[in-house]
């Protein structure tokens, strides 16, 4: 396929830490990158990375080409992902596998909030505003944690408060205040956002909605064009509107089959050899015969773009478009950088970026575009997160960094 060549582009990967380490910098010569470099750089890692506190600068690369220029700045943070990116137009909030870090652009300040002052794990999945004093922190293992500015203290709703699990993947504040949040073991809705409420919390499981939601391990979540909560799985995609549900998943045509992805799927490795819980999994998706990473049912990334087509990320099975009958498939073969798709996010022109194993490209229905790897600039391969700032300047949350992209 063939791709349009780079918008030119300034990108800065800036290391978001507090002042309790040590940072490294390490400013990358002026490189230059062709317009229409295919890279091939393969991901940084094919598991789960330790979660290393050390922190030093990272070394710049000149990677030689004829053409558009890029300057970039490297930051090392150690090995941590960063999951979570929610930009606003004085500050950006990170969620990391250390703590949720508050940077301020304009200043070159930032603070690191972790179990040292209030959250009950660093490890953070999710972030965004709630109120115009409060931020919804989801955390892997801690709870759901508010965090009231004026005061500069947390609030931790945890199983006790009517959690369904401890670990918050997504929270998605709804139009009419209630708040939605996906767990490892469940869905909750919290009527009116009352989180202080035991009265308001409800929780949606596979058993209690009938099969409705179709896995208990919900993974993001989304408002529909029409007001409906579009939900994430490792079972399939589901839907809740006007109290009743609908699911879908590989039978109905999400992710692309096995035989259409193995030889360019670059995990080799059979993530139910190190794990009863994906081994589970395998049975119950009737995937015994495959000995490598994927699952087209388990949806790792999920966008519902202002038109209303819900686009999905699968683990190995590519990235899905379905507007609410029929899936259409994309995989590397159609130009995606990778099977294994992490992040998707529309931007504020209405282009759609997808981030995955291999580096981060945009997609414009038809064709993928503007790639983006290690060669031009991005911290990694592995792109795990991403907002938008503004109308030109995008934030990419990665293994070990974070980048900004200036168009």
């Amino acid at each position: 396929m063939r791709t349009k060549s780079l918008f030119p582009l300034i990108v800065i990967v800036v290391a978001l830490v507090t002042a309790a380490f040590t940072l490294g910098v390490s400013k990358g010569n002026e490189i230059q990158t062709t317009g229409n470099q295919q890279a091939t750089a393969v991901s940084q890692e094919t598991g789960s990375p330790s979660e290393a506190t050390t922190m030093s600068a990272a070394p710049a690369t000149a990677y030689p080409a004829t053409q558009k220029k890029t300057n970039f700045t490297h930051f090392r943070v150690g090995n941590r992902n960063v999951k979570s990116v929610f930009a606003e137009t004085d500050k950006v909030w990170v969620g990391t596998s250390g703590g949720v870090i508050r940077y301020l652009p304009d200043n070159d300040e930032y603070r690191l909030f972790d179990v040292r002052n209030g959250l009950l794990a660093n490890g953070v999945f999710h972030v965004s505003r709630w109120t115009e004093g409060k931020m919804l922190v989801g955390t892997y293992g801690g709870g759901l944690a508010v965090y009231d500015e004026a005061e500069d203290k947390f609030k931790i709703f945890n199983v006790p408060e009517g959690l369904a699990d401890a670990f918050v993947y997504d929270v998605l504040v709804m139009p009419d205040g209630d708040l939605w949040i996906a767990t490892w073991s469940g869905a909750n809705r919290v009527r009116g956002g009352r989180l202080e409420d035991p009265a308001a919390w409800e929780t949606y499981t596979v058993e209690n909605t009938n099969n409705g939601l179709p896995n208990d391990w919900v993974y993001g979540l989304e408002l529909g064009k029409n007001g409906e909560v579009w939900l994430a799985t490792e079972g399939g995609l589901a839907r809740f509107e006007d109290g009743k549900w609908a699911n879908w998943n590989h039978e109905d045509g999400q992710g692309a089959p096995y035989d259409k992805v193995r030889s360019d799927n670059s995990f080799d490795h059979d993530p139910a050899t190190m794990s009863s819980h994906h081994a589970r999994q395998k049975l119950e998706m009737g995937l015994e015969d495959v000995d490598t990473a994927y699952n087209p049912n388990y949806i790792v990334a999920l966008e519902v773009d202002r038109n209303g087509i819900v686009w999905v990320g699968t683990w190995g099975g590519g990235l899905a478009r379905f507007d609410g009958e029929n899936y259409i498939n994309y995989t590397v073969s159609d130009g995606l950088p990778s099977n294994h798709v992490f992040m998707l996010h529309e931007d504020r022109n209405g282009s759609l970026w997808v981030g995955t194993s291999n580096g981060l490209a945009r997609f414009d229905g038809k064709n993928f575009s503007d790639r983006l790897t290690i060669h031009e600039g991005l911290f990694s391969n592995t792109v795990f997160s991403m907002d938008t700032q503004d109308e030109d300047v995008l934030w990419v949350g990665s293994f070990g960094g974070v980048t900004r992209i200036k168009r």
